[in-house]
């Protein structure tokens, strides 16, 4: 996967939590009176998937009962913490390995001691879900540049035939959905590019996207479809609100979707999501987003157990990027690639065309998304400069 490289300190306020995070689990080991060699047993098990495992592992073998805090000191520490990181969607892979390791704790536990644990679960996630609702709006900048769009719309024809074409597609099905109030002819530039690499490209064939909940058994009927005339897994390319769609049919199809790949797509927490399109989208529906679609956007939440890459712009003037990046510390296989431009013109977008097709390619072949983006063209990735100000930095 795409290991974002993070700058000294931030790395170092990284594992400044997960040291908090551990020591708070530890006291929770503690009252469940269990021992330092089970604690670092179940530790051990539940971080051996995560994307910083060698980094973490070396805490946990450090770990010892003999800190003078106690439960009440250690949870306050690491909430704390994670308020003065700011919202993040990696507080997800905090969760669920709290989940895992209470699920284990309360199998030996007494009835008193398992519904205190269940109640420290249930409070940590409060408290991270009240972190998360700190996520501004775009700044009214971001806005004002959506019109530039116009321009990535209109280079686009001027670019388009000197972008590389060095992926081999080999046939491989590509579902494409479109953005919110877009159709088919969005998606037409991507389409174009990667059928021109020899991937086999699928529209979505139902009109304009208003992103409504009824859109998804047609869609489910054509990811079937496609999976039983291709005898392959089918890749699904969401962009904006098309990206919704790609990750609930990767919920609910893991064993027909390779992939997913979503391009300035809200992937969760779109339910307190802050965007300017928020009262656009009450108009047109009559009721708000959050009551008519709450079932639909509430299967967002969960992460699908396929690989995952999400495109994102931190310049977004419609959606805050926060809510557009999935957690990379949850798997190895879940990248977030960072691209400059507008969030109308993505689908214009060089820097979007190419990762899209190095990401389908990197995660039918098994390889890390990072990788493929070793050409001259990575001078358009926001992450070639800043490991260039890095090197600077280190060689001062």
């Amino acid at each position: 996967m795409a290991k974002q490289a993070y700058p000294p300190q931030t790395m170092n306020d990284y594992l400044h939590l997960y040291e908090a995070f551990i020591e708070f689990i530890t006291h929770l080991g503690k009252k469940n009176k269990l021992a330092v060699r089970d604690l670092k047993r179940i530790f051990s098990k539940h971080f051996k998937d995560h994307q910083d495992s060698e980094d973490l592992l070396p805490l946990i073998k450090k770990l010892t009962l003999d800190n003078e805090s106690d439960i009440n000191s250690s949870f306050q520490k690491c909430i704390r913490i994670c308020d003065e990181l700011g919202p993040s969607r990696e507080y997800y892979t905090l969760i669920n390995i709290l989940e895992h390791v209470v699920e284990d704790l309360v199998e030996k536990s007494d009835p008193k001691t398992t519904e205190l644990t269940k109640n420290v679960l249930e409070s940590f996630k409060r408290q991270i879900a009240q972190i998360n609702l700190k996520i501004p709006k775009p700044p009214l900048f971001n806005m004002l540049l959506e019109g530039r769009s116009l321009v990535e719309w209109t280079s686009i024809y001027a670019f388009y035939p000197f972008i590389p074409k060095r992926i081999k597609g080999d046939g491989r099905p590509v579902l494409l959905i479109p953005p919110y109030l877009g159709d088919d002819y969005s998606t037409s530039f991507v389409r174009r590019y990667l059928t021109s690499l020899g991937f086999k490209t699928y529209k979505w064939d139902q009109g304009v996207n208003l992103i409504k909940s009824h859109y998804i058994p047609r869609l489910e009927e054509k990811l079937e479809d496609i999976f039983r005339t291709r005898g392959q897994k089918v890749n699904i390319v969401g962009w904006s609100g098309g990206g919704l769609f790609a990750k609930i049919m990767a919920n609910r199809h893991p064993d027909m979707v390779e992939q997913i790949v979503t391009i300035g797509s809200p992937v969760w927490g779109v339910m307190d999501m802050k965007t300017p399109v928020n009262g656009v989208l009450e108009f047109f529906r009559g009721k708000s987003l959050k009551e008519r679609n709450k079932r639909f956007l509430e299967e967002l939440d969960p992460i699908p157990n396929v690989p995952i890459t999400c495109i994102y712009t931190k310049t977004d003037g419609l959606l805050p990027w926060k809510h557009c990046m999935e957690a990379e510390s949850f798997r190895k296989d879940i990248a977030n690639i960072e691209v400059y431009g507008s969030h109308s013109g993505l689908g214009a977008n060089v820097s979007v065309l190419l990762i899209t097709a190095n990401a389908l390619q990197a995660n039918i072949e098994g390889r890390t998304v990072e990788d493929t983006t070793t050409f001259i063209e990575r001078f358009l990735y926001p992450f070639y400069w800043n490991k260039k100000k890095r090197s600077l930095f280190f060689l001062n």
